[in-house]
Order: structure tokens, then C-alpha cells, then sequence
């Protein structure tokens, strides 16, 4: 069941005067503003917004069924994307990953998509359509990114930690390709049980994208018939290990390699 009425006054007013020593070394403290039904395509949810003391950015967590206190809550942690999320476009895989994760999670007993303001993979709106003036002319994200002076990935998670906090979620099932989140999360002290693939087709115009994501950022993916990376579910089989061990791989056996 959803949050009902007492249980939202509760947690508005246990926020209201919220404060703590903050996440991460910008010491990152967030408060719930409001909590609202958001009946939606993708099935019922209710919407939680925060606000935290960094930047001003309000935040968001779409909530579905019971997750106070809950254990193994599916949880996708999306960063804004305008020009996929909103327009639709073919240049990135977004607006796929926030419908297939918001379908698989209305289709759930709960779960949580947190929706962070940090667009561009954090750089904003601006200097991502500079990186993709400077795609147009050969360059891969990455190199774009670092050639406007930033890393290949600005975003940080100490915001979506909290809010997980704020919420008394327990342990997530967290759906992401993306290793840098669960290292994040789990360095912030979220419980994360299990990584949920979110895999999406590529298309003509962003399979070059998904595929430096792949090679380039470590993302674990596997894109077309000639890119297949050991990340994707199987285990690595690295030097030294004896025949046994690796048809234990193939068995799903646990291992302990070299002791």
C-alpha cells in the first residue's frame, strides 16, 4: 500500500526542521518538500520531492506501493535528460531507460525512480549541446566532454543516497548498466542486493554513444554481434585458473580463485 495521509503529515513534519552533518564532501542534506498521488501511464505512483542544500536543485522520487522500511526495493537512480526525456531524442538511449524502468517498476509490488537534476551526464543543458556540436564533428562523448574541459562523467550520487535514506528504504535492487552508481551508492551506505540490467536496443544514431559508454565508461553493455564484454552476467575467467575452476564458471558454482 501507498503512503496514506497520516503517514505523509509524518514525514512532512519530521522534515520540515530537518538538518545532518550532510553526504559526500560537499556535505550533501536533503529534505522532503511534498508528497503528492501521481496516477500515471506506467501505473499508480506517488511523487516525492526534495530539495537539498547544495544548489538549490529540487529532486525527485516516483514511489510505487510500500517502500518505508522495505528490503530489496527495486530502484533506478535517472539523471535529467531534456532533449531524450521530454523531445524524444535518437541521440542517446534515455527516454527508453526512463519508460522501460518505470513500466518494469509499475509492474512490481514497489520500487523507486529517483529523477536527478543533472543534466548532461552533470555538465547541464548548455555545455552537453557544446558536446554535441563537437560530436557532430567526430568527436565520441567522451572526448567531447574532455575536450570542454571536464571528466568523462560529472555526475555524483550522494543526493539519490540520501533520499534513499529519507525514504528508510533498507536495501535496493538497483536497475543500472552503469558500475560507477552501485560504487557510489554502496560508498554512501546503501544496501544494494543486486544490479537489474536495463538494457536497450541500439538505433542508427545512438549505437555509437551506447557503444563508447561500453568501451569507454564501463558501462555493461553489450552492443551488436561483435562487441561482447564479460561484465554482461558472466563471470571473467583470468589467467592462472585451473580447468575446474572454470567449468564452475560455467555451472554457476561460487569460486575462490588462487586460495
Amino acid at each position: 500500500m501507498p503512503l496514506n495521509h497520516l503517514q505523509i503529515k509524518e514525514i512532512l513534519d519530521e522534515n520540515r526542521a530537518h538538518e545532518c552533518e550532510g553526504y559526500g564532501k560537499d556535505h550533501i542534506c536533503v529534505q522532503i518538500a511534498s508528497i503528492a498521488e501521481l496516477p500515471s501511464r506506467f501505473g499508480q505512483f506517488q511523487v516525492v520531492a526534495f530539495w537539498n542544500n547544495r544548489d538549490g536543485k529540487e529532486h525527485a522520487a516516483f514511489v510505487h506501493g510500500d517502500v518505508m522500511g522495505a528490503e530489496n526495493v527495486p530502484v533506478r537512480v535517472h539523471s535529467e535528460c531534456l532533449t531524450g526525456d521530454a523531445i524524444g531524442s535518437l541521440r542517446c538511449d534515455c527516454r527508453d531507460q526512463l519508460e522501460t524502468a518505470l513500466k518494469t517498476i509499475g509492474e512490481m509490488e514497489n520500487g523507486i525512480l529517483l529523477y536527478l537534476r543533472q543534466e548532461g551526464r552533470g555538465i547541464g543543458f548548455v555545455n552537453k549541446i557544446r558536446a554535441y556540436g563537437l560530436q557532430d564533428y567526430g568527436y565520441d562523448t567522451v572526448e567531447a566532454n574532455l575536450a570542454l574541459g571536464f571528466r568523462d562523467d560529472e555526475r555524483e550520487y550522494s543526493v539519490a543516497a540520501h533520499m534513499l535514506d529519507s525514504l528508510k528504504v533498507k536495501s535496493i535492487r538497483l536497475l543500472t548498466n552503469n558500475p560507477k552508481k552501485i560504487n557510489e551508492l554502496a560508498a554512501y551506505g546503501i544496501k544494494i542486493s543486486e544490479r537489474l540490467p536495463l538494457i536497450i536496443p541500439p538505433n542508427p544514431y545512438n549505437e555509437f554513444y551506447l557503444r563508447t559508454k561500453a568501451t569507454k565508461s564501463g558501462h555493461l553493455l553489450s552492443i551488436g554481434d561483435k562487441v561482447r564484454l564479460p561484465e554482461q552476467g558472466d563471470q571473467p575467467i583470468v589467467a592462472g585458473m585451473t580447468s575446474e575452476q572454470i567449468g564452475a564458471l560455467h555451472q554457476g558454482e561460487d569460486l575462490v580463485v588462487g586460495g
